[in-house]
């Protein structure tokens, strides 16, 4: 089994078409399908279902096809390492992190990093806790930032915590202010009109929970934003948000910043990797210096105060 053979394989199995596969991978529509062919006599199982000139997935091609990508992705991987030169003068880094986080967290740090290794490039995915877990398993990603708890256990993932976050409620500062005496009651959302990230945000799931829990559905005005979105409809006066205490110091002065009364609500971020597989160098350098610019202290604030993040 070869390489080559697996990367032929993917390449039909995701476009269900032998020419359009072979115009993907730069190669010859009957080379592409002789390579396939050799692929199922070295497996002994026909991988495609050719009827009627409907190309589909074979239950052994459907079993071959999520360990094939991870095969690929973990020779990709592989080839970056090698290539990788001393003093990580090239190189990337596939860093997959929530939202939230590339807003609050990682300007600074990404920062820090491109200036000791300006040759190193940073591929960064946005996405759920969910997302980013399953991608992280599959040889996808490097490293991730996640809020913990996992969405589910996952035995290949080693995480490390690096930060508690309170989380705040943001309002616009053309609008009375929420709750009372300067702080906000989860009770209090009840009564108030808020605007909603969309499904796959951990935030939306976090506040969404919290408000069940104290017997209330919350009322979105707006829904389904992506975090400068939401940000952009808080600031216009269509609603509140809950937002972690780094987003909201970096939102600007027009916004008012509200602490939650307590216990209040609090998250925590984890940096995770495959346990089965090293991160490349570059990855581990950008992990040291993560884990070199985490608080000693709960990233929190007093009545009213910014937070440091």
């Amino acid at each position: 089994m070869h390489f080559q053979q697996l990367a032929y394989f993917v390449a039909v199995a995701e476009t269900r078409h032998f020419t359009r596969a072979a115009e993907t991978v730069h190669v010859s529509q009957p080379s592409l399908s002789q390579q396939i062919k050799a692929l199922e006599g070295e497996l002994g199982a026909e991988l495609f279902s050719r009827a009627r000139g409907n190309i589909t997935l074979t239950d052994a091609g459907e079993a071959l096809l999520p360990l094939a990508r991870r095969i690929l992705a973990d020779a990709d991987t592989a080839r970056h390492e090698v290539q990788e030169l001393v003093r990580l003068r090239r190189g990337r880094i596939r860093l997959g992190a929530t939202p939230s986080v590339c807003t609050g967290l990682l300007p600074d740090v990404l920062r820090a990093f491109h200036d000791l290794h300006p040759g190193v490039r940073l591929l960064i995915e946005e996405g759920g806790s969910h997302d980013l877990v399953r991608q992280l398993a599959r040889g996808a990603l490097d490293l991730a930032l996640l809020v913990l708890p996992l969405p589910a256990a996952s035995p290949v993932l080693t995480t490390v915590e690096l930060l508690q976050e309170d989380l705040v409620v943001l309002s616009s500062t053309a609008r009375p202010a929420p709750g009372a005496e300067g702080t906000v009651r989860i009770a209090d959302l009840q009564d108030e009109p808020m605007v909603m990230f969309r499904h796959g945000y951990d935030l939306r799931e976090l506040t969404v929970a919290a408000c069940r829990a104290e017997g209330f559905e919350p009322q979105f005005t707006v829904e389904g934003g992506e975090m400068d979105a939401v940000l952009g409809f808080v600031r216009a006066g269509l609603g509140i948000a809950v937002m972690p205490r780094m987003v909201a110091a970096r939102a600007g002065q027009d916004l008012r910043v509200t602490p939650l009364a307590p216990p209040g609500l609090r998250r925590t971020i984890a940096l995770a990797h495959r346990s089965d597989v090293a991160p490349p160098r570059a990855a581990r350098e950008l992990q040291r210096l993560l884990l070199a610019h985490r608080p000693d202290v709960p990233v929190t604030g007093g009545e009213g105060e910014p937070a440091d993040g």
